[in-house]
């Protein structure tokens, strides 16, 4: 999985199709992603004595092979590409434009 947390990434497939968002947190055994205001659910939680009980929404994961990475010279959808910089340090790079990916 070539993708990190803070990534810029869109929805490919599935109901949630064409929206954006980072990445909040990864599931490397899973191979999911949650994604920031992506897959929303419903969830009810009981109250303890700190806090109220209610419905929540909250981001689901969703599988990796369902998001792409945004390229962030022409703000489209690319795929991942490694390359070695000066110091033969492996880094990733947008496969459209060959931009270095933070």
């Amino acid at each position: 999985m070539n993708l990190k947390i803070g990534d810029e990434v869109v929805v490919i497939t599935g109901s949630d199709k064409g929206k954006k968002g980072k990445i909040i947190s990864i599931d490397r055994k899973k191979n999911r992603v949650v994604v920031e205001g992506v897959h929303i659910v419903k969830k009810h939680q009981k109250g303890n004595g700190q806090t109220t009980g209610g419905i929540l929404e909250v981001e689901a994961p969703i599988h990796v092979s369902n998001v792409m990475i945004i390229d962030p010279k022409s703000k489209k959808r690319t795929r991942i590409g490694h390359t070695t910089d000066k110091n033969n340090k492996k880094i990733r790079i947008a496969k459209k434009s060959n931009e270095k990916l933070d």
